[in-house]
């Protein structure tokens, strides 16, 4: 007979390798990396709307907004969960906003970049400085130096020295 603290640690292990074989997108039998990575993704016109209805501001050193010319700020498919993200954060701290950093070339590659819409740059300001700091935990540097910190939500804000380099996993609770 299977004691109940055996019994327990078997329902527990199978449950996490059912969990790793059926996961959507990563698991074995979940059907693919594409169904974990849908994501709506926004237009440029879309994503200034949604930050201009929520008091966030964004600026451009080339004063542009093409997503090809480095020195622009573009927003074109930008996933909709960092724009909620955006909004979040600017509703939770209560701070000034400024983008300074979307989707356009010159970023640094990889999934999880700015050109794949999970990243935004916001510009460093004393309320926001504090807030992240503050109220994320922090989890050590990146390979770059930069110091991160982590929302309760799994967003990660590297500080970059002259901004935040924001990573969206999510919307930040929206």
């Amino acid at each position: 007979m299977v004691t109940r603290p055996r019994l327990r640690s078997a329902l527990t292990a199978l449950a996490l390798v059912l969990g790793a074989l059926f996961a959507p997108g990563i698991g074995v039998l979940g059907g693919g990396a594409t169904e974990a990575h849908a994501v709506t993704k926004l237009t440029h016109a879309q994503a200034t709307s949604r930050f201009s209805s929520s008091g966030i501001t964004w600026s451009s050193s080339g004063g542009c907004s093409n997503r090809n010319n480095p020195t622009c700020t573009s927003f074109d498919q930008l996933n909709l969960p960092s724009a909620q993200g955006a909004q979040t954060l600017k509703s939770a701290t209560g701070c000034a906003i400024r983008i300074t950093g979307g989707t356009e070339t010159g970023h640094a590659g990889g999934t999880y970049s700015h050109w794949n819409g999970y990243k935004l740059d916001f510009a460093k300001s004393t309320c926001l400085n504090n807030y992240v700091t503050g109220t994320f935990t922090y989890i050590g540097t990146r390979g770059d130096g930069a110091r991160q910190y982590q929302s309760g939500s799994g967003n990660i804000y590297a500080d970059e020295g002259n901004h935040w380099d924001v990573t969206y996993y999510n919307c930040g609770g929206c």
